[in-house]
C-alpha cells in the first residue's frame, strides 16, 4: 500500500489519541492483507482496542507473544521476572510460572534459561488458551498453586509470578485499553493490590526446591509491604528494580539447611 495510506492512517490514529500513530500505521499496514482488512484492524484501534489484541502479538524479550482479544497483554516492565529468574536458574531447572498470562514470561524465560521443565497456570480460561500458543510447556487452569500437578511439590527451582496487583478502588482509573478490554481478575489485586501476591509468597516455600526462588512483580510503593509477606513465609527476600524498565519485584530464596547453619 502507498505511502498515501500510510500517512493517512497515521493521521487517523493520531485523532483517536494514538501516541505512536506513525509506527502503529506501519504495524497494521503490514498486518492487513487487503484493504477491508486494513480498514477492521484500524477500526478496532481507533474503538480503543490494545494495538497487540489487534495485531495478534505483543513484542517482549524479542519473542512475538501470540495476544488473543480479552487477555492481559504483557507489559514491557515484566521483562524485569526474566532477567531475574534467567540469571537465578540454575541448569536444568524446573520453571512454574503463575499467573502466567498469555504466557509471556514463561515463553521468555524458556527461551533465556535451560530448563528441564516448564510450567504455567491461570484460572481465565481464554488465558490459558492463549498460553499454550506460546509455553513450551505445560499450560494448566485453575487457582494459583490449585493448579499445578502435586508431582512439583519441592521441586521448582523457579517460580515467577505476574499477579494482579493494582488496587481495586484504582482499576476504575486505569486506561480504557486496560479496564474496557482486559480481565478485571488480570488487574484487580484486592484492597492494598496484594491479595495475591501475598498468597503466591505464602504459598512458595511448599513447592520450592530447596534454594529454589519466588520472583514477584509488584510496584515501588507496595514493595515493603510484600518483603514483609515474602520473609513472615520463610524465605530470604530482597526487592529489585530496574529504573530503565520502570519495574519492581521482590525475590525470595527457599532458605536450605546449610544457610541456615551458615
Amino acid at each position: 500500500m502507498s505511502t498515501d495510506t500510510e500517512t493517512i492512517l497515521a493521521g487517523r490514529l493520531r485523532a483517536a489519541g494514538c501516541v505512536f500513530a506513525e509506527d502503529e500505521a506501519r504495524l497494521l499496514l503490514a498486518a492487513a492483507r487487503t484493504p477491508a482488512e486494513l480498514e477492521a484492524l484500524t477500526a478496532r484501534r481507533i474503538d480503543g482496542e490494545p494495538l497487540e489484541q489487534v495485531l495478534g502479538w505483543a513484542a517482549f524479550r524479542g519473542l512475538r507473544v501470540h495476544v488473543e482479544p480479552g487477555v492481559f497483554v504483557p507489559r514491557r516492565r515484566t521483562e524485569l521476572l526474566v532477567e531475574q529468574a534467567a540469571r537465578l536458574a540454575p541448569a536444568r531447572a524446573v520453571a512454574v510460572d503463575l499467573c502466567c498470562g498469555s504466557g509471556a514470561v514463561g515463553a521468555a524465560l524458556a527461551a533465556e534459561a535451560d530448563l528441564a521443565e516448564l510450567h504455567a497456570a491461570d484460572l481465565d480460561p481464554a488465558a490459558v488458551r492463549c498460553a499454550r500458543h506460546n509455553i513450551p510447556g505445560e499450560v494448566h487452569e485453575g487457582d494459583l498453586f490449585d493448579a499445578l500437578p502435586a508431582e512439583l511439590r519441592g521441586r521448582v527451582d523457579i517460580l515467577v509470578a505476574n499477579a494482579p496487583y493494582v488496587p481495586s478502588d484504582a482499576v476504575g482509573l486505569m486506561p480504557p485499553e486496560a479496564r474496557l478490554h482486559e480481565p478485571r481478575l488480570a488487574l484487580d489485586g484486592g484492597a492494598d493490590g496484594l491479595d495475591l501476591a501475598r498468597r503466591v509468597m505464602a504459598g512458595a516455600p511448599g513447592w520450592l526446591a530447596p534454594g529454589g526462588w519466588v520472583l514477584v512483580e509488584t510496584s515501588e510503593r507496595q514493595a515493603p509491604a510484600l518483603l514483609r509477606a515474602a520473609s513472615g513465609a520463610g524465605l530470604a527476600a530482597q526487592v529489585v528494580s530496574s529504573a530503565e524498565l520502570d519495574a519492581t519485584a521482590v525475590v525470595g530464596r527457599l532458605v536450605t539447611r546449610a544457610d541456615r547453619a551458615g
